[in-house]
């Protein structure tokens, strides 16, 4: 079955920088207000559904947690021949920005350049340096009366990069997390006959800390828990196999743990046991660096969860351009419906 690249090319275009998700939500709320029982947004700005289970007297709830948000910037300086200064919001790989355009979202969008010192210039010790992101200044190629008139202090910024198709894959800025918005989306409209009631969340400030998610869970107090978020692929020339993580196209991966999650075992085994009922590939997923919104669904809630994560493995994750295999992306959206089909068929007390 082929995924809907229309839609996740809207997704993963539209900017939503941490803090600053109201384009990417008010988006999720019309995908997603027909395919619902309840929808609210929280204070802080997650999207909370609700899809009403068939076969729960004891109110059982699970929680699933994609983040809107993607890395971004935000505008700290205009100096006086109008570039820009600016701080990140989320954790960038400075050598990708070089000559890379940007959007500020000011009174209007205004696309700018990432700028720095050019190589000819540069001394012997320069170009050994490696490259901080106090190096970079944005050129809006306007001068400063004409900035000020658009941009403030503050105002976000995000990449410019549109989605496209190369082989069986997608490649676009914000793979990391909008594919999982999308993966989330597709579920909530095509998931029947859940026992639980499934709480789907589109979280906020997942890249500055998974703030959304803690909040949310400890409101939602779910009994079970999913995260939903990119993983490495470095599937790539030179990597070890040890060092790999997860490849492209050889399945979705069931996460064991990262940095900020040890997934519960019972959630693990129940998840690889689903996917090979389902004749779903699978690969598995450790992760020693990073964390998601599982941390965050697993420990919030009042009772904590019992949690798990779905991830899609992502090449060149944090980078302008980050690129996942549209089967994957399929093979997600399968194990997602799936388990929640399946939770009540499991003994949870082993």
């Amino acid at each position: 079955m082929a995924i809907n690249i229309s839609l996740l090319k809207r997704i993963c275009e539209v900017a939503g920088a941490p803090g600053y998700e109201k384009r990417v939500r008010d988006l999720v709320i019309q995908e997603v207000k027909d395919h619902v029982d309840e929808l609210r947004v929280d204070n802080l700005g997650n999207v909370i559904t609700i899809k009403r289970g068939n076969n729960n007297p004891e109110g059982k709830k699970a929680m699933v947690a994609a983040h809107m948000d993607e890395i971004g910037f935000i505008v700290t300086h205009i100096d006086d021949k109008g570039f820009v200064r600016f701080h990140t919001l989320g954790g960038f790989d400075p050598k990708t920005l070089t000559a890379q355009r940007v959007i500020i979202h000011g009174k209007e969008d205004v696309i700018g350049v990432m700028g720095s010192k050019p190589i000819h210039v540069m001394s012997q010790e320069e170009r050994q340096k490696v490259a901080k992101t106090s190096d970079y200044f944005i050129d809006l190629g306007m001068s400063k009366e004409e900035v000020e008139a658009v941009i403030s202090i503050g105002d976000p910024i995000t990449r410019e990069r549109e989605l496209i198709e190369m082989g069986n894959c997608v490649n676009c800025k914000s793979i990391d997390n909008r594919v999982s918005v999308f993966i989330l989306i597709e579920a909530l409209k095509n998931l029947q006959d859940q026992p639980y009631d499934v709480y789907g969340v589109f979280t906020v400030q997942e890249e500055v800390g998974i703030r959304g998610a803690n909040v949310s869970a400890h409101s939602i107090n779910p009994d079970f828990g999913f995260g939903l978020d990119t993983t490495i692929a470095f599937d790539l020339p030179g990597a070890q196999p040890h060092e790999m993580v997860t490849k492209l196209g050889e399945g979705v991966a069931v996460k064991i743990m990262d940095a900020s999650t040890i997934c519960d075992y019972r959630m693990v085994d129940f998840m690889k046991k689903t996917a090979d009922k389902r004749n779903i590939q699978w690969q598995p997923e450790i992760l020693t660096a990073g964390g998601t919104d599982t941390a965050g669904v697993q420990r919030m809630g009042k009772d904590g969860a019992i949690s798990g994560a779905i991830s899609i493995p992502t090449r060149h994750l944090h980078q302008v351009i980050e690129m996942a295999d549209k089967d994957d992306i399929q093979g997600a959206i399968d194990l997602l419906i799936a388990c929640l089909q399946e939770l009540d068929g499991y003994d949870w007390s082993h």
